[in-house]
């Protein structure tokens, strides 16, 4: 290939641009809208579940450490591990919503597939990638809270059911992940 090579990023022969835009459509004109429903799917629980082991990490690390000193706090605390869980299970439900929305659909005689398709495919996808990264932040977001609930809590009993709302308004950042996902994959249409 003798494609000219810069510094700053590749250049395409016969483009005076970046970003070749013609090669972009005919690369996401040629690629299968299954690929693009299989990657949403994935990234969807993928996403989700590395949310949720970041927020257990974070928040279980704190709970251990203040636990040494304090024992009282790991049963009540525990809540903020089932909180950073719940992002997991938000992942997989989303990921079961996409999976009945797929269709099978035979491609066009010129080797493409219908326009519904490649929509379809590609409302999958954003909507995988909406409530993964959503989640991926409530679960960190839930993890911080989680672990100031734990040292708090540690020091003053009576602050935990004040951060305990807080963490609740974390855990509803992965809600809203969902809502949003589940709302852009009503739009994927088959046929």
């Amino acid at each position: 290939m003798s494609a000219a090579m810069s510094t700053a990023g590749l250049v395409l022969p016969g483009s005076n641009s970046w970003i070749n835009w013609q090669y972009l459509g005919f690369l996401f004109m040629n690629i299968s809208p299954y690929f693009w429903c299989s990657l949403g799917i994935g990234l969807c629980v993928g996403l989700s579940v590395l949310g949720a082991a970041w927020g257990i990490f974070i928040t279980g690390s704190s709970l251990l450490g203040a636990a040494i000193r304090v024992p009282r706090i790991t049963s009540k605390n525990l809540i903020s591990i089932i909180f950073c869980e719940a992002v997991a299970i938000y992942g997989v439900i989303v990921a079961i919503i996409l999976q009945t929305k797929i269709e099978s659909v035979n491609q066009l005689s010129n080797g493409l597939w219908p326009t519904a398709a490649y929509t379809a495919g590609y409302a999958i996808l954003g909507s995988g990638l909406t409530t993964g990264w959503a989640n991926l932040a409530c679960g960190i977001s839930v993890g911080v809270v989680g672990s100031s609930a734990a040292l708090s809590d540690a020091q003053n009993s009576t602050l935990f059911v004040k951060i305990l709302v807080v963490e609740i308004f974390g855990s509803a950042l992965g809600l809203f992940g969902v809502i949003i996902g589940i709302i852009i994959a009503g739009q994927a249409n088959f046929t």
